[in-house]
């Protein structure tokens, strides 16, 4: 269960607070794979940030009873000035894994070489995600949070991606932000859209999908 009680979350934006939830209290359902809708700007990604608790919210509390992954693909919680293999053995003793078993899924699965005990801060975008991607991988949760990214790398790499991340799903759910109703459709089958701070839910996929574009169109 992931449950939002009385949560408030705003930025300052050029001098403008910016509230992205307002007074929101919410549970998601337990044992759906949810697609999180809503316009640009609308806050898709900071509430998938506080479900991962890479943000907190300004006021209330958000309360995980289930294992939830960071962001897939999401590398920004890395250690620049750390090597890849000294992040990703602080990952697996985070969690309470085998560090080795962590460590060798992710050489494995990564394909950096050498370059897996180089300085973070040394890699490109695309090392990044492929690290990311690996490490989130390696570990077992509850729920994985997916913002846009499924794979990443070359089509090769993708298709790697794409059928170990599928095989996750047989045992795991999924939060899911993306612009692509193909691929909400293919992977979620409830959804939740954000509008003026708030959450509205739907059982069905379709009517959420419907919903959502009912207002974009207005």
């Amino acid at each position: 269960m992931i449950d939002f009680i009385n949560v408030y979350k705003s930025y300052q934006l050029q001098g403008i607070r910016k509230t992205i939830l307002d007074d929101l209290s919410f549970t998601f359902p337990a044992k759906k794979n949810v697609a999180i809708l809503g316009h640009n700007g609308a806050g898709k990604s900071t509430l998938m940030r506080l479900i991962a608790g890479a943000e907190l919210p300004d006021q209330g509390r958000i309360r995980r009873e289930v294992r939830v992954s960071w962001p897939l693909g999401f590398g920004g919680g890395f250690n620049g000035k750390m090597s890849g293999l000294e992040n990703i053995r602080f990952v697996a003793r985070m969690y309470g894994e085998d560090t080795e078993a962590v460590t060798e899924y992710v050489k494995e699965f990564s394909e950096l070489g050498e370059s897996i005990q180089l300085p973070i801060n040394t890699y490109s975008s695309g090392m990044r995600a492929r690290l990311a991607f690996g490490v989130s991988m390696a570990v077992d949760f509850d729920y994985y949070l997916i913002d846009e990214v499924i794979a990443v790398g070359d089509l090769r790499f993708k298709r790697k991606c794409r059928m170990v991340f599928e095989n996750k799903l047989e045992k795991s759910n999924i939060i899911m932000v993306s612009h692509s109703a193909r691929t909400i459709k293919k992977f979620c089958d409830s959804g939740c859209i954000i509008r003026n701070g708030k959450i509205e839910a739907y059982d069905e996929i379709d009517e959420a999908i419907y919903e959502h574009e009912k207002n974009q169109d207005n």
